[in-house]
């Protein structure tokens, strides 16, 4: 599944920090990550947003917010947005913000060991 190029561009043009941000295509989109942590993400023309378990409940009643069934059972703590729900920057940066929020407050990610080939 292709992910939406131009909807990519709009989140990296109100990200405040993009260096300390990375992309990687993973899901059959596009994942946006700090710290190891993936935060937000774009599934076809959908916003994938990672808000955490306490503010799953709270973010579902939101227009155009529904469960992220990726795997066909929801998985709490993300949802998606259809584009109505993000088609204002505003709203776009209003979403990545609370992502970011979230993903700030967990722990440091342990440095994995590289294996060593043989």
């Amino acid at each position: 599944m292709a992910y939406d190029e131009g909807l990519a561009e709009r989140i990296w043009s109100v990200l405040e920090h993009p260096m300390d941000i990375d992309s990687k295509k993973m899901f059959g989109g596009l994942a946006f990550m700090i710290n190891g942590y993936m935060f937000c993400g774009i599934i076809g023309d959908e916003l994938m947003a990672r808000v955490g378990p306490d503010n799953y409940e709270s973010a579902l009643p939101e227009p155009y917010v529904r469960p992220m069934d990726f795997t066909g059972k929801p998985m709490k703590g993300y949802v998606y947005v259809a584009t109505p729900g993000f088609e204002d920057d505003a709203d776009l940066k209003k979403w990545v913000a609370r992502c970011l929020n979230f993903v700030q407050t967990l722990p440091p990610k342990p440095v994995k060991a590289k294996s060593k080939k043989r």
